[in-house]
């Protein structure tokens, strides 16, 4: 992919470049957009955010006769804890797809609510197996969701979306997917897939920044929840019917964000959508891993199983290597990286999204190179 994409014309910051999950690096354009007051009830702001969510179903692929986005004044932990809250009813059961730490935060967020939750737990290295997860669903005949996490940022792996979608709907089950590190770069078809609830936070692959969450429901399934939840504040039927009503969040919106974000959103429509950043953040991924192997790291994933994300590299064998050594080095020349969040293996790893390209990507080599052989 070329370096010199036109959307390369909106530059990043002066800032370290951010080789992470997110928050990660954003255009100036975007930071540029929080510069201003925003009253929340004021008519130009309440059109901003009636436009923030129409585009996010346009992102999704979606429209509102059907699907409503609805966003969250929370992190992106705030939207999955408010899908738990305020969708399952009580007396249901919840089953979890888990092989990394975010599965495994789905289930310590259902159980602290107080929901019967069953975990169906693969190896870290290893897809979600919908045969196993169809076999599951049969086991329990009271779970009425089912969980999984499209893009586990533990390592990297994607998750098989489709094939696990199709065993939820054939079930009659509803399908609860975190898209947090995949939603607007990774394109995933909600109009031909049975998502009932998905959920994303404005500081990934839209290249927003932190401070809201949003949940893009599908109307039939959250239209029956009436009276099920179990929060004031994370009530989602609640909020899109506030939304609906007066264009007006329940509670006090982080005005400046969503400016940042509807920015965000014109500059992901200006690139060409989920599938040229894709492409992007894809070619930002084949140049770290040639240049990472080149320089004797190993990626802890095969090829067939890592994402464009973020992708994980085990500690290197040869002495003297230091994970802190190089994260320091590495921060003193303006990058910064991620540690691992693995439970067997000694890994870090580098995130390929946001507002970064190849030519970054190689100047990130060229950093891990001077630190690596200085250990060495």
């Amino acid at each position: 992919m070329p370096d010199h994409h036109p959307i390369a014309t909106l530059p990043a910051a002066k800032d370290k470049l951010l080789f992470t999950p997110g928050p990660l690096t954003t255009s100036l354009s975007v930071k540029q957009a929080m510069l201003h007051d925003y009253g929340s009830r004021d008519g130009a702001f309440i059109e901003m955010v009636r436009d923030v969510r129409r585009r996010l179903l346009e992102v999704g692929g979606v429209g509102p006769d059907r699907f409503a986005a609805i966003p969250m004044q929370g992190s992106g932990t705030f939207g999955l804890e408010s899908v738990f809250a305020s969708t399952v009813a009580r007396g249901a059961e919840v089953l979890v797809a888990v092989n990394g730490a975010y599965g495994r935060r789905h289930v310590e967020l259902a159980r602290t609510l107080g929901i019967t939750t069953h975990a169906v737990e693969f190896e870290e290295d290893q897809p979600v197996d919908p045969g196993a997860l169809g076999r599951a669903i049969a086991e329990h005949p009271g779970v009425t969701h089912v969980v999984v996490t499209h893009c586990e940022t533990t390592t990297g792996l994607l998750n098989p979306l489709g094939a696990i979608a199709g065993v939820v709907g054939e079930a009659g089950r509803r399908l609860f997917v975190d898209a947090m590190s995949s939603f607007g770069g990774i394109p995933i078809d909600m109009a031909g897939t049975p998502i009932d609830y998905l959920v994303s936070s404005a500081n990934k692959c839209v290249e927003g920044v932190p401070g809201f969450s949003f949940v893009i429901a599908r109307l039939e399934a959250l239209r029956e929840t009436r009276g099920w939840s179990r929060s004031v504040t994370m009530d989602l039927l609640a909020q899109h019917e506030g939304l609906e009503r007066d264009g007006q969040f329940r509670f006090t919106p982080p005005t400046g964000v969503i400016a940042a974000f509807h920015r965000a959103l014109l500059e992901l429509e200006a690139e060409g959508g989920v599938g040229a950043r894709a492409a992007r953040y894809g070619a930002n991924h084949r140049e770290l891993v040639a240049g990472m192997t080149g320089l004797g790291f190993e990626c802890y994933l095969p090829e067939r199983l890592r994402s464009h994300i973020i992708t994980t590299f085990r500690y290197p064998s040869w002495q003297g290597f230091s994970f802190e050594r190089l994260y320091a080095d590495l921060s003193g020349q303006g990058y910064l990286i991620y540690p691992g969040k693995l439970t067997r293996e000694r890994c870090f790893r580098v995130g390929t999204i946001g507002r970064v390209f190849p030519a970054d990507v190689r100047a990130l080599l060229g950093a891990i190179h001077i630190s690596a052989a200085s250990m060495r």
